[in-house]
């Protein structure tokens, strides 16, 4: 164990992690991927992570928060009515397919039993951490069935029927009522998903604004012809387009993105961080990405530097302002329960080894053959080159100056 880690966290809030029997029930049945929130939650639960410490040392490092469903009113901030009526009040065997198609809810977003109650208990459930961190009730919630980055306003998109991202930002950054002064908070948005944050980054998306915005999105993402989602802002953004947003950005990588890609970028999710100064920090941990995935794209890794943990401990452990971290994609379900175990533990500053042997429980043969914790690379080259590198360190010195330029002189 990290003895930095462990000190720096011995008087800390312990961290909340959204659960209850009712929200894995209904997430488990997502078509795109049955039984993962089971599967995740019973490996969080064999490892013991969730046990409450009581008395003496250790201290508490979790505390389990059961979330409520969302209501219509809570839902409506940011979904139409029409899409809401749609999805939530049609059964799965009689439903319009004109209608259907208009709202995204055919292919990769099927009608489904139970979408109703999925809807509103995957919102409730990131809302909930959202609340749990506004309230100061913990500095950091893990929500591993939220993250739904693909959800539009009015349609469902790429396996998302709900956009609870969304939904937490507009929550978060409405102004405290006890804070004195009035202050309005600051949302940072960081994507770690294989696939861009197109509904999210969309959704407060300002072309050409020249005003300091409250939210600022970050997603780092696989970008090609193609390649899924679409959509003009997954590029690497260009200071002199019109419609160029210092708020919303993009770090787009080639195929084969490994652990040394992402740390040699981070210095400038650093330096956005830096300059934004965010109160809450949301950070969608889509495992898409990591080797071993079906998408067979990057080959991205749990352990070492620049590695999914390297990234998330930095984020909840050194930077300021309170964080809550979301699911997202991720296909390998056992390597999903693996990597969503290990920032558990990274989380609450109990970094469990990813040598440690898979404990003896029902799901145990899931884990086949290597009955361990890690997900190590692949053989896969990585396509970023240094060439590639220079280019978005170049581009992001003119985007992080205008960057800074907006939050030195603010005008919201």
């Amino acid at each position: 164990m990290d003895s930095r880690v462990e000190s720096t966290e011995l008087h800390a809030k312990p961290v909340a992690y959204i659960f209850s029997e009712d929200l894995v029930k209904i997430s488990s049945r997502l078509p795109s991927n049955r039984n993962r929130s089971l599967l995740v939650y019973s490996l969080v639960h064999a490892y013991g992570l969730l046990t409450t410490c009581t008395g003496q040392a250790p201290p508490q490092r979790f505390l389990v928060v059961r979330p409520r469903p969302a209501g219509k009113k809570e839902l409506l901030a940011y979904h139409t009515h029409d899409y809401l009526e749609y999805a939530m009040n049609r059964s799965s065997d009689a439903q319009n397919l004109l209608e259907a198609s208009e709202f995204g809810l055919e292919d990769d977003c099927p009608m489904f039993h139970g979408i109703k109650d999925y809807i509103t208990q995957v919102a409730g459930a990131t809302l909930t951490g959202a609340t749990v961190i506004r309230n100061d009730i913990s500095d950091v919630a893990i929500c591993w069935d939220g993250g739904r980055h693909h959800a539009q306003k009015a349609r469902a998109s790429g396996f998302c029927y709900v956009a609870d991202c969304v939904l937490a930002i507009l929550f978060l950054k409405r102004t405290v009522p006890s804070a004195h002064p009035l202050k309005k908070p600051r949302v940072m948005y960081l994507d770690l998903d294989l696939h861009f944050s197109d509904a999210v980054s969309q959704a407060f998306h300002k072309p050409g604004s020249t005003t300091t915005a409250q939210v600022l999105t970050l997603s780092i993402h696989h970008a090609a012809p193609g390649f899924f989602p679409v959509s003009p802002l997954a590029s690497l953004p260009d200071v002199d387009d019109p419609a160029f947003d210092p708020f919303t950005l993009s770090v787009p990588l080639k195929a084969g993105a490994s652990a040394k890609t992402f740390l040699r970028i981070w210095p400038i999710i650093e330096h956005v961080k830096d300059i934004f100064q965010p109160d809450f920090i949301l950070v969608q941990c889509g495992l898409d990405g990591l080797a071993g995935d079906p998408m067979a794209t990057f080959n991205w890794t749990l352990g070492g530097e620049g590695s999914l943990g390297w990234c998330i401990h930095r984020i909840v452990h050194e930077w300021q302002g309170k964080k809550m971290l979301l699911g997202g994609g991720g296909y390998n379900t056992p390597n999903a329960a693996r990597a969503w175990t290990y920032l558990t533990s990274v989380a609450g500053g109990i970094p469990l080894s990813l040598d440690a042997e898979i404990p003896e429980y029902s799901g145990y043969l899931r884990f086949k053959p290597s009955f361990t914790l890690d997900v190590p690379a692949g053989n896969m080259q990585d396509q970023n080159t240094e060439e590639y590198f220079q280019t978005i360190e170049a581009t992001y010195e003119g985007i992080l100056s205008v960057l800074h330029s907006r939050m030195v002189s603010p005008t919201l």
